[in-house]
């Protein structure tokens, strides 16, 4: 068999701290036994930004242009050059992620995968060979979380906001018969949410002259960019939550309970060249002529059979219970 390598970290979710060391093994199956000039391991964290060409509505070649924000680099050297034996050999290590010494070190923003800002942390591993024989590689991602000491401490109480949805608040064009016929959507729902709890609060249809084809709750994410003396922004899509399918008895409470995604949400973040923040958009979809015939239209899009409410969301990250 062909030399193999493999990283493997001591925690199955890789959720690690800044203030934690980096724990695992390396693994390397080999049928024979392999000489190396050296073992080393590199940790990388950075904030990538990138604005396209639509997005910030200038010329293509702008693309790309945002230099990514270094929060983590360090390269360390696990075993000097030797040997590795035939078979499967182990390796461990422990690596402390922040550099106490480095008091003006870039802040450990937590990871995020978005659209245009990706915070994203690697760790590395290379078996240095030589030049006549190519180095051995394996890279794996693992998830930064904010210190326990930087934590809010619980019970985090979610601010809710009480919301009404009717023919007068929206702000683009109805079908006419909603418009002259009416509708009454109340409820509340959370402003601002641990990310260890799920999003919740509840909704009533009160009146609808059309009877409701869906209530979604779409959890959007809203990432600004600065680009010269430019803030570019672009509100996208996270995820989409259903409550109700089809028409709603009226006056009946609706639970609202969303669960946030790992990986695509995060604390909400204001810094200088970027910011990452989130709303909450409440739609409901009447049943009409229109809707059946564009039932795969794009969800941030108002439309004539749809009614929305959008509340920003503030996101934080506290102690566990």
């Amino acid at each position: 068999m062909s030399t193999k390598i493999d990283l493997s970290l001591s925690r199955p979710n890789r959720i690690y701290r800044p203030s934690e060391p980096l724990e695992g093994k390396i693994v390397v199956k080999s049928a024979s036994s392999i000489s190396h000039y050296g073992i080393r391991m590199a940790l990388n964290g950075s904030v990538n930004l990138q604005v396209r060409g639509g997005s910030a509505g200038v010329i293509e070649s702008f693309y790309g242009v945002v230099k990514p924000i270094t929060i983590l680099s360090r390269t360390l050297e696990i075993r000097p050059s030797g040997k590795i034996v035939s078979g499967t050999t182990e390796i461990p290590f422990s690596i402390t992620l922040r550099n106490p010494k480095e008091d003006n070190s870039e802040r450990f923003y937590e990871t995020f995968h978005g659209t245009n800002i990706s915070i994203q942390f690697l760790a590395t591993v290379d078996v240095m060979r030589g030049y006549l024989h190519k180095s051995l590689s394996a890279t794996v991602e693992f998830i930064v979380e904010s210190d326990k000491a930087d934590l809010l401490n619980p019970p985090i109480s979610p601010e809710m906001v009480i919301f009404y949805i009717t023919q007068d608040t929206q702000r683009h064009p109805i079908l006419p018969e909603l418009k002259s016929g009416g509708f009454r959507i109340t409820g509340r729902i959370s402003t601002q949410c641990s990310m260890l709890e799920p999003l919740s609060g509840e909704l009533t249809v009160e009146a609808s002259v059309l009877p409701i084809c869906s209530i979604d709750i779409h959890l959007l994410r809203v990432e600004s960019v600065l680009l010269g003396e430019k803030i570019i922004t672009e509100t996208s899509l996270i995820q989409t939550t259903q409550i109700a399918d089809g028409d709603v008895c009226r006056n009946m409470t609706l639970p609202i309970y969303v669960v946030l995604p790992r990986l695509l949400t995060c604390p909400t973040v204001l810094a200088g060249p970027f910011s990452i923040e989130f709303k909450v958009a409440i739609v409901i979809i009447f049943q009409s002529e229109l809707s059946r015939l564009h039932p795969k239209s794009d969800p941030l899009t108002p439309r004539l059979w749809m009614a929305m409410e959008t509340l920003p969301l503030e996101l934080v990250r506290a102690r566990e219970r």
